[in-house]
Formats: C-alpha cells, structure tokens, sequence
C-alpha cells in the first residue's frame, strides 16, 4: 500500500490530497521540484498504478513487488534501480531480520518499496525535509539519506552482535559444563545473514563515489563518507565471523578435553575396580578348593591345613597387590 506521497518544492513539503498521476503531471510541468511516493509491500495492481505514470522496466518491477533481491544498483535509461538490504535487531534471541528497500530514482521522482518491518523510512523523511540541503540535491539527497540510514543501522547491530560476542566467549571460558555450540551456531548463521545484507553494497556505493552515476556526481562526498562506515562495518563483521569460528573451535576442544579426562578418570575407575576384584578372587579360589567337600582331598586332615591356607592367601593377595600397585593400577 502507499504509506506516504508528497512533492518537495524549494525546500518545502507540499502533501500530495490528489490523484497520483496530477502529482506526476504537476512535478513535470514545473521541473523544479520531485515527487517521492513510499510504498510497504504492495500488490501488482498497487504498482500499476505507479508504472501507468513512469515508464519502469518490467524486470525492475518484478523485483520490486516480489522482493529477495542482493543489494544492487542497475540502470534502465534514465532511471536508477538501487536495492538496499536494511537490517532491525530483535533483542530477544538475539535474531537478525533482514527487509528490502526498492528504489526507483529519475530526474524529478523517487518511488521507494519496502518489505519486511526494518528501517521505517517515515525517520528518513522527516530528516530530509528538515534539511534543505538535502532536499536541494533531489532524489540524489533521498538515496543518500537511505543508504546513510541503512548503515547507520548496520553499525548500530555490529556493536550488539560484538556484545553477543562477548557473552558467548565468557560461557566458553567460564569453566561451566554448559554447551553453547547450538548459541554460537545460531550467532553466526546471523552474522553471515548480516553479512549477506551488507557487504553486496560496497560495490554499490563504490559506483556512486568513483562518479559512474552522473544524477549524483553532486553528493559524492557525502556518499564517499557513507561508504566509508560501510567498510568499517565490514571489516567488523568479518571479525565477528573470524572470532565466533576461533570460539567455537576452542568450545569444541575444551569439551573433547573434558570428555577426554572423564573417559580417563572412568578408565582408572574401572582399573582400580578390577584390581580389587582380582585381590578377591585369589583367597576365593583357594577358599573354593577346599570348600568342595570331598572326602579323599590332600590335607584334609591335616593339623596345620588351615593356618597354611589362611597363610598363603595373604601372601597370595600381597604379591598381587604390590604387583597391581607396581604397574599403577593401585
């Protein structure tokens, strides 16, 4: 649907209460000023309505109502097709959701489509019609303010994607027996979303700054200054990928060592375990023998049977043990 339409004439906001296509009559006739009309997730028959005024390239179009494009900018003869790729944070779970801004730019409009609920573009208005010198620039003034609004944003979820960061290197090393192999997974499918958002743009804004684009050879510094937040939150993003790697790695290594010396403490469990049992069976086999009660058994009767008995089990049981003992299982 149309969120918002208006004329901006000399640095002035003028609402649009009628039909669209008097707008874009009314734009052309008097050629100083632009028409800027946003739309949030409209239908085919929303944006016939727009392309029945301006004559758009069906592929641009298509990509516009149906979304999920990279960041890109493309040119159709006098018009400009950029696609941003804005980013909102959500909190809890720390979840990024990625949205789409479709921008169609000419000499006197600029037709926005936005999906998905991140970077309200009602903020980026209000700030260009409180800035003369941006509106004086035209649609060139308005794509600035997105994209500087866009990165804006991306630096803003770089520093909480760092503090996740943080968090999750200090459960790692905390000493605590918890698994967080699924929280860093999670945290780095979302960095390489967020990566997927932004880094397609750099190429894009480089367009623009090396003065490729004629309309906008005008704001090329200021295009020059977006670009560079841009790349500083690449470089972040890069480490951020890099780092929760380094964690995970070092997570899977301090649960291997742990399951390493839980298999040995077992393991010398089981020696000590068996050790004993063999102290046991010693005196019971010899017990066993001559518990059989049979009557013609060698020193049955004799006087000093059973004190020779009781006597070479506990000689039998300490040789056993010095020899467990001895070899480390004791």
């Amino acid at each position: 649907m149309i969120v918002d339409k208006a004329i901006y004439r000399n640095g002035v906001r003028e609402t649009i209460s009628g039909d669209i296509s008097d707008a874009f009559g009314d734009a052309r006739a008097r050629g100083d000023c632009f028409l800027w009309i946003g739309l949030h997730e409209p239908t085919q028959e929303e944006f016939d309505l727009i392309t029945s005024e301006v004559k758009l390239h069906p592929l641009a179009v298509e990509d516009a109502i149906h979304a999920h494009q990279r960041p890109k900018l493309e040119r159709y003869d006098d018009t400009l097709f950029v696609v941003l790729k804005p980013l909102l944070y959500v909190e809890e779970g720390s979840d990024i959701e990625v949205g789409e801004i479709n921008l169609f730019l000419g000499r006197d409009f600029v037709i926005s489509v936005r999906h998905g609920q991140a970077n309200p573009l009602a903020g980026v208005r209000r700030r260009i019609e409180s800035d003369r010198d941006l509106l004086a620039a035209g649609p060139a003034g308005v794509l600035y303010a997105i994209c500087d609004q866009v990165v804006d944003t991306y630096a803003q979820i770089s520093h909480e994607v760092e503090h996740d960061l943080i968090v999750l290197e200090r459960r790692v090393f905390s000493g605590e027996q918890t698994d967080v192999t699924e929280d860093i997974y999670s945290l780095k499918r979302e960095v390489l979303e967020f990566r997927a958002a932004q880094d397609p743009l750099i190429p894009v804004l480089e367009e623009i700054v090396k003065g490729r684009v004629e309309l906008y050879a005008d704001v090329r510094d200021q295009f020059r200054d977006v670009l560079d937040h841009l790349l500083r939150v690449d470089a972040a993003v890069d480490e951020h990928n890099e780092l929760l790697t380094n964690a995970l790695n070092a997570h899977l290594a301090l649960v291997g060592r742990e399951q390493s010396a839980a298999a040995m403490q077992q393991n010398a469990d089981m020696r000590k375990i068996s050790s004993w049992a063999a102290l046991i069976a010693v005196p019971t086999m010899i017990a066993g023998v001559y518990g059989m009660n049979f009557d013609h058994m060698p020193e049955l009767h004799w006087l000093l049977g059973y004190p020779l008995s009781l006597t070479i089990m506990v000689i039998a049981v300490l040789v056993v043990f010095r020899l467990l003992r001895k070899s480390g299982w004791l």
